[in-house]
């Protein structure tokens, strides 16, 4: 039970975090891995407070670090380790996960990070480079720089100079250092530039200086001359990287999101991409020795790019790409609780996919004209045809495969935009009353449950009713085309479409018929409502009141059953359970309250970090998904009453909520994770040869091996052959034998009539074959192993004639066959091989029983035998059926 006093520490008893999603990439430029074992490369991006590690291949998530204590600001990789940067702190992490190693020395935050070889080279914005050694973390070297002379602002090993690194200033000087020595090799002039981005070549000596004029240097350092130069319009140079694939291309990225590509042969520009990024290219890195570009941003995506273009031009393979801005309105669509619609400010619509990462959709940016903007030219945006964020939306799955089904509302705008979910693209409708009042913007929508209208409120206190099909307008509601006297701030329809609930701020909650649009009741509230949501199944209908409270009114009855009262700050979102039964508000005051109406109580109640803006329970019930201020993410809780008894009780009106850690995201089980070279040899988890004495196990041989032991019969007679055998041949005067310390006989094939054959008799000069003599020598050691992982190589043939001669007339001894049962009967007791040890005690007993019979001790053996096969198959038919019971019993739940 959780109440008052008895609350988990946790914060909350039905919810605990369980991932986010939509989160790759921010402002923080990404470092490459290659890893020789798997050969793939991997993206590092970080995240806030974590990275995330990427495959290339198929941008899928195999790493997520543990968090640090701050934003990480840089990072960095090597073949080994992973080095984050987090205010003055520098973190290593081993497996793409864990924190190994702690740097810690720096007075200023740190902003550049370089491996080399064993050592880490780092600068802070204070003027201080150090030189550390990575295995031991001491400081190897420091350098202090002034500020006001030379700024460190980028910093790069030049190939094949040992223990070199050149720095560049934002005053625009250049110098070169030995680490080891500690002494300036050079000073470089440079070009009355801050520089911004140091990348070195493919040709030796040569290096690209990116400057904060959009100047593209090509500089040789021996010699100290310019190649050449060239320059862009868009600003300074936020990134730099040479295709090393053989085509002599540099790329360079802008704070705008364009990214050129350079030709050093020709001196020109090749091809450009503009808004390859929604904001500044963060990284744009060529994979060595491949056409592919791989790109970040702080718009949080990222990009790969391939150049298989005529004219050497780049088209965008893969993208993992969530909000740029945050998220603002949520909802699940469809009755599977796997994908969630979110609109955020950045003005794009997409679906988020519980499942994996793979079906998320981007349903993009809506435009003014579609057709305007199709005419324009590739490659070239206009903000004047792009429609604001959306605010408020409604989707329905009953007819979105015959037309759009979803609707959406847009700031400051009259007109309301449809949107295609199965073609993710904007929708052929926009719906605008007609004769509407100048200023007045969409404020509320509702599809009806039959996917067939929408039902759009206005500020102006219109309600209008469209046709999806056709997008034509369908009547409005009230007598003066004014269904309410101020803005219309919630609507709803119930699920036979027999009445429309409007409610505005003119306090009125009103009851419409749906089809013949007239008035039958209104109702009038003690606040002006914020927002309105309908249960349609329970016809339970909540409206969130500005005074921080809630109403819960019964459609049916028209009467208020239900008041809430508790938080502390404008009420943003609510859902209602799929039973109807709990209603669950988030609010400016960070709190997460679940209220259950049957007992009209509040039963569950945490704190987040920032505001949740809005929420959405699964129709299925199992993950509540949030989205909060400043967050790009879809967060997603666990309905923890789904996996066990959860009890709950009233909460006191003083109570305390504690705060709940939002969730992180967590690797996809399809996904591999990725492991260095170092731990190759790491230890693997081995499974046990018996996991309890209650249970058996199988010996994962073929079916052919031991199910046709009791046919063997009728499998000889199927494949006797059709021809008449041929006489023998003379036996040999040296009968051939195998190889090895124990004479053997070679056995030959035997046909049906051997008896009458002139071939000696087997059984005269028959040895004891090896699973004879095992089987012997198991009675001292008290061990079978031997002689069942004999029977185990042997074929079902080879099998029937070792068991054959176990009895004396076979060449055997009466003590053999005791020895054998005894071998049964450890292997049941052991609970391995279960299915050998039924089929070799079947094959036994259908040879030897007339003869056993006659043998009491035998006898005595076979009972003991018998007993113990009694009790472990009661022990088992009970784990089946209890198996069996909780299996039907949650089919039927389901159902």
């Amino acid at each position: 039970p959780a109440g008052g006093a008895d609350m988990p520490a946790g914060g909350s008893s039905l919810f605990s975090g369980f991932r986010v999603l939509g989160l790759y990439s921010n402002h923080v430029p990404h470092a490459l891995r290659y890893h020789l074992k798997h050969r793939e490369s991997y993206v590092v991006t970080a995240v806030g407070r974590s990275f995330h590690t990427f495959n290339v291949n198929r941008l899928g998530i195999v790493a997520v670090s543990n968090s640090l204590p701050d934003e990480i600001t840089c990072l960095a990789a090597d073949r080994m380790l992973v080095f984050a940067a987090t205010g003055r702190l520098i973190s290593a992490f081993a497996r793409n996960k864990e924190v190994v190693m702690h740097y810690n020395g720096h007075e200023q935050e740190v902003r550049l990070l370089l491996p080399l070889g064993d050592q880490l080279i780092s600068a802070d914005s204070g003027g201080d480079v150090i030189v550390w050694d990575v295995q031991s973390g001491e400081v190897y070297l420091r350098l202090h720089f002034d500020p006001s002379t030379f700024d460190v602002l980028a910093m790069m090993h030049p190939s094949t100079y040992l223990n070199k690194v050149l720095l560049g200033s934002s005053q625009g000087a250049l110098q070169l250092w030995n680490i080891k020595t500690s002494k300036l090799l050079f000073t470089f002039a440079g070009w009355s530039a801050g520089v911004t981005v140091l990348q070195q070549s493919p040709a030796v000596d040569v290096v690209g200086v990116g400057t904060a004029t959009g100047r593209i240097i090509i500089h040789n350092i021996r010699l100290d001359e310019t190649l050449m130069s060239f320059t862009q319009d868009w600003g300074p140079i936020t990134s730099l990287s040479f295709r090393t694939d053989g085509p002599p291309i540099v790329a360079s990225g802008s704070p705008q999101g364009h990214i050129a590509f350079w030709d050093l042969e020709r001196h020109q520009l090749v091809t450009q991409h503009r808004h390859a990024h929604r904001t500044s290219i963060a990284g744009a890195t060529f994979l060595q020795g491949e056409p592919i570009l791989v790109t970040n941003g702080a718009d949080n995506a990222i990009k790969v790019w391939i150049f298989d273009q005529e004219g050497g031009g780049a088209r965008l393979l893969r993208i993992r790409q969530g909000h740029s801005a945050p998220p603002t309105t949520i909802h699940h669509h469809g009755n599977d609780g796997k994908n969630i619609l979110s609109a955020g400010q950045d003005g794009t619509l997409q679906s988020f996919s519980t499942v994996h990462e793979r079906f998320n959709k981007n349903l993009g940016h809506g435009s003014v004209n579609k057709k305007k903007e199709k005419k324009k030219k590739k490659g070239l945006t206009y903000e004047e045809l792009r429609l604001p964020a959306i605010t408020a939306f409604s989707s329905s799955v009953t007819r979105q495969s015959d037309w759009d089904g979803i609707v959406a509302c847009h700031r400051d705008r009259l007109a309301t935009t449809t949107w295609n979910y199965q073609r993710c693209t904007m929708g052929a409708h926009h719906l605008q009353p007609p004769g509407s009042r100048r200023g007045a913007i969409a404020t509320a929508v509702d599809i009806t449950s039959c996917g067939n209208f929408v039902v759009i409120g206005s500020s102006c206190g219109r309600v209008d009713v469209y046709n999806l099909q056709s997008g034509l307008h369908r009547g409005c509601y009230g007598d003066d085309e004014k269904a309410h006297n101020g803005v219309v701030r919630g609507i709803a329809t119930d699920t036979l479409n027999q009445l429309t609930l409007t409610t505005g701020s003119d306090w009125l909650l009103k009851f419409w018929r749906f089809k013949s649009k007239k008035l039958e009741e209104e109702m009038k509230l003690n606040a002006a409502p914020a927002s309105m949501k309908l249960h349609r199944e329970s016809g339970m209908l909540a409206l969130a009141l500005d005074d921080f409270t809630l109403v819960v009114v019964d459609i049916e009855t028209r009467r208020v059953v239900r008041k809430f009262a508790g938080h502390h700050g404008n009420i943003n979102d609510m859902t209602f359970s799929p039973d109807g039964r709990w209603l669950v508000t988030v609010a400016m005051d960070c709190t997460i309250r679940v209220w259950d109406l049957p007992s009209g109580s509040l039963v569950d109640c945490f704190l987040v970090a920032t505001a949740p803006v809005s929420v959405s329970l699964s129709p299925t019930g199992d993950f509540l998904a949030t989205t909060h201020v400043d967050s790009l993410g879809l967060y997603l809780w666990t309905n923890k009453s789904l996996c066990g008894p959860v009890g709950l009780r009233p909460l006191p009106a003083d109570y305390q909520p504690v705060v709940e850690t939002l969730p992180g995201v967590t690797v996809e089980e399809t996904e591999q994770e990725v492991n260095s070279e170092e731990e190759e040899e790491e230890d693997v988890y081995q499974s046990a040869e018996q996991l309890g004495a209650e249970l058996v196990t199988l010996s994962l041989l073929p079916e052919s091996r031991w199910k046709s032991l009791l046919h063997l019969d009728e499998i000889k007679k199927r494949n006797k052959p059709v021809a008449a055998p041929a006489a023998p041949a003379a036996a040999p005067f040296f009968l051939p034998t195998v190889p090895g310390l124990t004479p053997r006989f070679a056995t030959q094939t035997q046909t049906e009539h051997e008896t009458q054959s002139k071939v000696l008799n087997w059984g005269v000069l028959s040895q004891r074959s090896e699973f004879i003599c095992t089987l012997e020598s198991a009675l001292t050691t008290g061990s079978f192993d031997q002689p069942l992982r004999l029977l185990k190589d042997c074929g079902p043939a080879a099998l029937s004639v070792e068991l054959n001669s176990l009895a004396p007339e076979g060449g055997g001894a009466r003590e053999l066959l005791l020895v054998f049962i005894q071998m049964i009967d450890s292997m049941l007791a052991s609970g391995r091989d279960f299915d050998l040890a039924h089929a070799y005690l079947a094959l036994f007993l259908k040879l030897h029983l007339r003869s056993l019979s006659q043998d009491a001790t035998a006898m005595e053996a076979l009972n003991h035998l018998l007993s113990r096969l009694e009790k472990g198959w009661a022990e088992l038919q009970a784990s089946f059926d209890q198996s069996l019971c909780l299996l039907s019993y949650a089919k039927s739940a389901l159902l």
